[in-house]
């Protein structure tokens, strides 16, 4: 996955050009996988002890370098956080009583309850149209990619694993309507929405991943008032499962 990270591509003196940024965007791509990973610690999604996935996993999850990723589990290590075990069989972990709220960066993402929110909303709208037309459209091909693409994430291993398939499950159903100006603007939302991910766990994702079948069936059955609620009820959890609603129990 190419990535737009800007520890590695920014030009030093494209901030005293670009305009103010605010939220997330004022984050250096380091500190949004220090505070993404710290954040899931924060709410219980990553367990102490709980070993994460590898360099390569994490940073196609999250759409940085490894460089980047590299860089912020260092720090992590450094604030408490995580912990490197070195040797054959080592790997980083979730150090067993881990420090809270310990990296401030995440409170960028705690204040972005109404920015994810409108983004939550933008693709609920977009989804059910993409599902609706996909059921008219999806050919035998994109079917069986879409079938494929859930079954992986049915074995898959880790949350990073998880979040890589869901993307391309998401813009192949996108690509199945056959409507590229469709697919063409449900793009942004999905990137921008992305921004927010956090590590989950991998069982909590197989869960949401029944839906990711249930649609594949409707488009299969050419139901498309069965896949464009198949896609509501997917999209509408978000409100409930995002960091935001579980921050707000």
């Amino acid at each position: 996955m190419a990535s737009s990270d800007p520890d590695e591509t920014a030009d030093p003196g494209a901030a005293l050009i670009s305009p103010a940024l605010s939220g997330i965007r004022r984050l250096s791509a380091v500190d949004t996988v220090r505070a993404r990973i710290s954040l899931a610690v924060d709410l219980g999604l990553l367990a102490p002890g709980e070993w994460l996935p590898g360099n390569a996993a994490i940073a196609a999850a999250l759409d940085v370098s490894q460089i980047t990723v590299r860089r912020a589990l260092v720090a992590l290590g450094r604030d408490g956080v995580l912990e490197r075990r070195p040797g054959r069989g080592g790997g980083t972990r979730v150090v067993a009583e881990p420090a809270r709220s310990a990296v401030r960066e995440t409170d960028a993402y705690r204040a972005a309850a109404d920015e994810v929110h409108r983004l939550v909303d933008q693709r609920l709208v977009l989804e059910c149209g993409l599902a609706h037309l996909a059921a008219r459209a999806a050919d035998a091909d994109r079917l069986a990619e879409l079938r494929e693409l859930a079954e992986r994430m049915e074995r898959a291993a880790d949350w990073a694993e998880f979040h890589r398939l869901d993307e391309v499950f998401h813009r192949t159903v996108a690509a199945a309507t056959g409507v590229p100006a469709a697919a063409a603007d449900y793009e942004p939302v999905l990137r921008d929405l992305y921004r927010y991910y956090l590590p989950y766990p991998v069982e909590r994702l197989r869960e949401s991943n029944r839906e990711h079948h249930e649609l594949v069936a409707a488009l299969r059955a050419r139901d498309a008032a069965a896949a464009a609620d198949v896609a509501h009820r997917h999209v509408t959890a978000l409100h409930r499962d995002m960091f935001v609603g579980l921050d707000a129990r």
